[in-house]
């Protein structure tokens, strides 16, 4: 069986004269997928962030954690180490993150309400969830 373009099979590539012959990369990248809905894809991974709800402290665990953290603050010249967790809203979405770090206290704005650690950092009373220090540990 001979088909009509059986002749066409043994020709050598046809190579222009005007245009320069296109790299393989070149080619490669016409077939390679696009975004056709730009932002789409960081849209879903938002979406699909999960972050934590706020818990309400009692008025009890509230006394608590006010009376500790009195304690601490009486030690002015030499602060214990103190383990903090307090509740960090989310910038982009309802919830947010709970943070736990150890340092010392420097000082306490209580006009902004805000602790400020040695090290800089500056953590919002009102979102303490707790606080620890081998100081209570020794009291008990």
């Amino acid at each position: 069986m001979t088909d009509n373009y059986d002749d066409l099979l043994y020709l050598s590539h046809h190579t222009s004269r005007k245009h320069p012959r296109m790299s393989r990369l070149d080619r490669a990248a016409q077939f390679s997928p696009f975004a056709a809905l730009t932002g789409y894809d960081d849209a879903v991974r938002e979406t699909a962030r999960l972050t934590d709800r706020r818990v309400e402290l009692s008025e009890d665990e509230l006394a608590v954690l006010d009376e500790r953290l009195r304690l601490v603050l009486a030690w002015e010249d030499d602060p214990p180490l103190v383990s903090i967790t307090w509740f960090q809203p989310d910038r982009r979405k309802e919830g947010g993150s709970y943070a736990t770090i150890q340092g010392r206290i420097r000082k306490v704005d209580t006009l902004e309400r805000i602790l400020i650690m040695e090290d800089g950092g500056k953590i919002p009373v009102d979102d303490i969830m707790e606080l620890d220090s081998e100081v209570f540990n020794r009291m008990e």
